[in-house]
């Protein structure tokens, strides 16, 4: 292959960082202030060189704030994600928001933090409805889903643009077989991509486990990490996590 030609392959094919800012919004919602600026922290991980910026608001508000969403989008210059439950309030602040993509997670209210992917087969009806309503209004759709053949053929059916594969199970397991956690994750992107699907993944990705993934599902589109990332902030430094992180999603 030419070298300018594999120069623009590799641009064309890097895996995007979103960072999910979710838990710089719980720190400062801790002391009810303004400390750390969640505003402040997004242009920083953009600064620092992070692709796009996720948010998650839930119902409670109890860390991402609605007012939140259109305090970011203001200012946001990279890839602008919101995931969330659709429900009414949450459609209505995305359509209102038009951020580049939306992410549907089926999350219960009380719900700590994300812990499945969507029934595409019986929520078929459902999100083919919701998906359309984003779609209308120009905005990007992935939906979160497990690493299962069957669901991923049903999210096809949905029209979304994308999935997110919940990758909870992989990284829990990924000590014990790297390769056996792998595998199944390997097959779903695999048939993702046979349909024509664009492919996310997220969920307790690390820097343990990120480089392996990326290795081994070379065409994810983006990978979108918060609670590893922050935690390793804590350590690190935001500026140097991110560009750790950013080194582990380079492929050879």
């Amino acid at each position: 292959m030419d070298c300018n030609l594999l120069i623009l392959w590799k641009i064309i094919t890097m895996i995007r960082l979103s960072v999910n800012i979710n838990k710089i919004a719980t720190l400062r919602n801790a002391r009810g202030g303004d400390q750390p600026n969640l505003v402040k922290v997004a242009l920083d991980c953009e600064r620092f060189g992070a692709q796009g910026i996720t948010v998650h608001p839930r119902p409670d508000e109890r860390h991402i704030r609605y007012k939140d969403v259109a305090a970011l989008k203001l200012v946001n210059s990279t890839e602008f994600n919101i995931e969330g439950n659709p429900t009414p309030d949450f459609i209505k602040l995305v359509i209102m928001n038009k951020p580049n993509q939306v992410t549907l997670v089926p999350d219960d209210p009380g719900q700590l933090t994300s812990d499945h992917g969507w029934d595409t087969i019986l929520h078929k009806d459902f999100l083919i409805d919701v998906i359309s309503e984003f779609r209308e209004a120009g905005i990007r759709t992935s939906i979160f889903v497990d690493p299962d053949m069957k669901l991923v053929e049903g999210a096809k059916l949905t029209g979304t643009d994308r999935i997110e594969l919940y990758t909870e199970s992989y990284a829990e397991n990924f000590f014990k077989n790297p390769q056996s956690a792998i595998s199944p994750f390997v097959d779903a992107a695999k048939l993702a991509r046979e349909l024509g699907l664009g492919l996310n993944a997220g969920h307790d990705l690390s820097l343990i486990n990120l480089k392996y993934f990326a290795s081994n599902i070379p065409w994810l589109d983006e990978v979108s990490i918060g609670h590893a990332l922050i935690c390793d902030s804590l350590y690190y430094g935001l500026e140097n996590t991110i560009q750790l992180y950013l080194r582990e999603l380079k492929i050879p």
